[in-house]
């Protein structure tokens, strides 16, 4: 017998399993935009070849499916009318950020996007929103903050300006960490973390620089780890309201993972908006009111 077995006497109990943690869905109230407009006409991330055809139709319908699941689970979705020209407008997670009923609104890098931010303002002036900053410095919204309990993690390297995080910090009061993104592929934070609850979260390591992969660990030690083939698949842009996590049904790893710690992954596919890099939680803005 090699010396590293376990050795275990007979008639010895063994040490019980740890028991599955109870999963509480917590209602949510949500900010999305149909993809009336949806077209890769350009390129500004690695996922989008204009060259190859998109169809708005199995656009419309796959997005249908986000959206009416959401509501069967019991979450509040409110639309914003899309504007023609903005075909990336169906990604209503970059249009801003919500915290305590506060917005910092989206300021993008791109200028195929920058009609996007003052649009998305203008909704949240019109819903009543009085406590708006629109930014000094680029970020690109829930892209690249994401609330874990109250800290905001804000990714930085490809879009969001690094400068943001302060101005996030000060704007909302609650702390700021940085995590900078060092794969193209992965070019706003929540295409390589998920949010799973107040204190966990799901993330690709490699999609981070060293620094950063350390960060994660020290905050995060039993966090869950994404494979490289779950990162491909879109699995990390995944929306939870602490029980029911919804992400790519290909990213099986995951889902194992998911399900062995008490979640309820439920498989939710966007093969037309992924032409343009979007998935799940892209579509999904949440409005925390309070």
């Amino acid at each position: 017998m090699p010396y590293s077995e376990p050795i275990n006497p007979a008639g010895r109990p063994q040490p019980a399993a740890a028991p599955v943690p109870q999963r509480v869905a917590k209602s949510r109230r949500l900010l999305m935009c149909p993809p009336s407009h949806f077209d890769v006409t350009y390129s500004i991330n690695p996922w989008m070849e204009p060259e190859k055809p998109s169809d708005r139709d199995s656009a419309q319908l796959q997005w249908d499916r986000l959206h009416d699941l959401y509501r069967e689970l019991g979450h509040t979705v409110e639309l914003i009318d899309p504007m023609p020209g903005l075909p990336d407008m169906v990604f209503a997670a970059n249009g801003a950020t919500v915290v305590d009923g506060k917005v910092l609104g989206a300021r993008f890098r791109h200028m195929e996007r920058t009609a996007e931010g003052p649009g998305y303002l203008s909704w949240f002036r019109e819903q009543g929103y009085t406590d708006i900053l629109w930014p000094e410095y680029i970020n690109e919204g829930e892209g690249d903050y994401l609330l874990v309990g109250r800290r905001l993690l804000a990714g930085t390297g490809f879009r969001t300006d690094v400068r943001s995080h302060a101005e996030a910090q000060e704007f909302f009061g609650v702390p700021v960490t940085g995590l900078t993104l060092v794969d193209p592929r992965f070019y706003h934070l929540d295409t390589a973390l998920a949010v799973l609850s107040d204190d966990e979260v799901m993330y690709y390591p490699e999609a981070f620089s060293a620094g950063s992969q350390a960060v994660l660990r020290e905050l995060y030690p039993d966090a869950v780890i994404a494979t490289a083939q779950d990162a491909e698949v879109f699995g990390l842009n995944a929306f939870s309201d602490g029980r029911h996590v919804l992400l790519s049904s290909a990213a099986t790893h995951l889902i194992g993972e998911l399900k062995s710690r008490g979640f309820e992954p439920i498989g939710v596919d966007l093969p037309e908006l992924l032409k343009a890099g979007g998935g799940a939680k892209c579509c999904t803005l949440e409005l925390r009111d309070r």
